[in-house]
Order: C-alpha cells, then structure tokens, then sequence
C-alpha cells in the first residue's frame, strides 16, 4: 500500500473520489497476509478509506491495497486490502466491521479465504427477502385479511425466535381457503431484489451452479426458477383442494436444516468442492446453510444474520456478494 493514509485531513485532496487511485494500486504487493478487507461503496474517498482503517486498526494491520477485478464495472468502488488480523475474538471483529458499514454507509468483510469467480461454483439462495423483497406468506395473509397476525409471527421466526417449523405450521394453518388466484396475483408482482440478475449472469458465465433453498412456497420458487433460469429450486408445497389452500403444507418441511443437506447434497452431485459453495440469506433459518458453505453472505439480513454469516451485504445490491469473490 503507498504510505499516503499519513494525508492529512486538511488535505483538499481527502474527500475527492477521483484520488482514490493515489492510494489504491492495480495489483498487490507480495507482502505476506493472513486476511482480506473487502471495502465496497459509491464514490469511495481516501478519507472514507483511511476511516475504515483506522477503526480497524486494533484488530487488523494493512500491508497492500488494490482494486478488486470487477472494481467500477458494475458501478462500484471495491477495494481489496490485505494485512494480518491482531490477536482478536471474532464477535469483536464482526461488531467492529458494523460499526465501520454504519459510521461510512459502506459494506466490508474480512475473509480468510474467498471462493474464486473463475472456477465453478454454487451459490444457494433464500428466497423471500433475499431473492424477493417480499415475505410471500405475509402477503398471501395480507389478503386473506389475517396480516398482521401472521406477519408478527413470520418476524419472529426470521430472528430465531420461534423454531421454523411450528411458525411455518401456525401461519400456514391461517391461510385456509384462499383461492389460488391470490397466489396468482402476487406472482404476478413480485418484487425482485436490486442486483440478482447481474449476480447471477456473472455467476452464469463462470459456470456456477444456481439454487434456490426456502421455507417459502413451490408456486413462487418455482416460478422463480423459471424466470431467472436456475438450475435447481426447493421449498414447501401448500396443499390445495377445489382451488383453495386447506392450511396444511405437504410432505417434508424444508427448514434450516433441509437447507443445509441441499448445499451438501448439490454440491456433491455436481462434484463442486466444498470451498467453493456460498449460501445467501437474511433469517436465522439461512444460518445452517451459511455454516455448510465455504462463504455465508447476509443480505440485508437480521441483526443475528449479520453477526453470524462471513460478511454481510448491508448497503449495497445482491451483486455486492461478486466483491467478496477471489479472480
């Protein structure tokens, strides 16, 4: 790294984007490292650089700085920085670097490995609120008129509140009699989350395999496998009768732990090594799946989601999980 994180504040240079590349260089050094700083925003400044280190400095010693590969190409600063992590317990570090994303309006994550972009790979996503900026069930409810009744329980369940299964089965229970055609109407709006279809035609062109695992429901994820051209999809089928839900969900309940043996079991049957999986989720039923994969990304996940998974995508789109890829 140039020796410029010395500037002094005054400097009119400081706070110009366009000086990065001052401080920033193209590769790395050869300087030996143990961790990688992922830093990633809108226009870094070399004072917000300098201020995410200096917040660092008791847990992490910088020894290079260079641009990630995909740095601007998809509107984004992205600054790799390598260095050694201080004698420091992990619920420190991951406190410090959301203090450092909220003090800067930045994303970060410090990675002692990174699965790498060019090789074959999985990816295995939640999908409300992660793939979809809906909860599907809350707004099946919503129009049954039992909304907030089952979206005090869906909120509950995502902060591992309650265990999945008997909230699942509660909130399906209040669902009895809806048409089908209430489905059919919020299919037909669903929200896709800003930046999935960059993540995944990037990951396409590198021969990643795509998923997705959620305890939502076969009518959207299926339909969502479809639309984005996955290759694999699993979730809860809602059992219907006359063209009306009956309130029951049919055959095994894919949980936390069913999310976690299809990570597994995917990664086997395309022979993709365990280094290079990464499960995507923002609830505390994604955390197994995180725990199984080589990377655990949270997007814009809950408080415990952003504390457990490797890094967390807190401010910027799903293509931010790309930034926490090696070449």
């Amino acid at each position: 790294m140039k020796d410029t994180f010395n500037i002094k504040i005054n400097n009119d240079d400081i706070h110009l984007a366009s000086c990065l590349a001052n401080i920033v260089s193209i590769e790395h050094n050869t300087q030996a490292y143990s961790h990688t700083l992922t830093v990633i925003g809108q226009a870094i400044t070399p004072y917000l650089l300098k201020g995410v280190l200096d917040k660092l400095k008791n847990v992490f010693s910088p020894v290079s700085a260079a641009f990630h590969h995909l740095h601007q190409q998809m509107g984004d600063d992205a600054i790799e920085i390598r260095g050694q992590v201080i004698n420091a317990k992990p619920e420190h570090i991951k406190s410090l670097l959301g203090d450092v994303s909220d003090a800067y309006h930045l994303d970060v994550g410090l990675q002692a490995s990174r699965p790498s972009l060019s090789e074959p790979g999985l990816l295995v996503m939640d999908m409300d609120s992660t793939v979809i900026a809906i909860e599907c069930i809350d707004e099946i409810a919503k129009l049954a008129g039992v909304g907030e009744q089952v979206a005090e329980v869906t909120a509950r369940a995502m902060r591992g509140e309650i265990a999945f299964n008997d909230s699942l089965t509660h909130r399906v229970a209040c669902l009895e009699g809806v048409p089908i055609d209430h489905l059919n109407q919020i299919r037909d709006g669903i929200p896709i989350m800003p930046g999935i279809q960059t993540l995944l035609s990037h990951l396409k062109k590198h021969r990643w395999k795509l998923a997705i695992a959620s305890g939502g429901f076969t009518f959207f994820a299926d339909h969502l496998k479809a639309r984005l051209g996955l290759d694999y999809a699993i979730s809860n089928t809602l059992s219907v009768k006359d063209g009306h839900l009956t309130g029951k969900v049919e055959g095994e309940i894919i949980n936390a732990d069913v999310k976690a043996r299809t990570v597994k079991a995917l990664s086997e049957k395309w022979q993709i090594p365990s280094s290079q999986t990464v499960a995507m989720g923002d609830g505390a039923n994604d955390l197994i799946m995180m725990a199984e994969s080589a990377l655990g990304v949270a997007c814009h996940g809950k408080p415990l989601v952003n504390e457990k998974a490797d890094v967390a995508v807190r401010v910027g789109s799903l293509h931010s999980l790309l930034y926490f890829l090696d070449k």
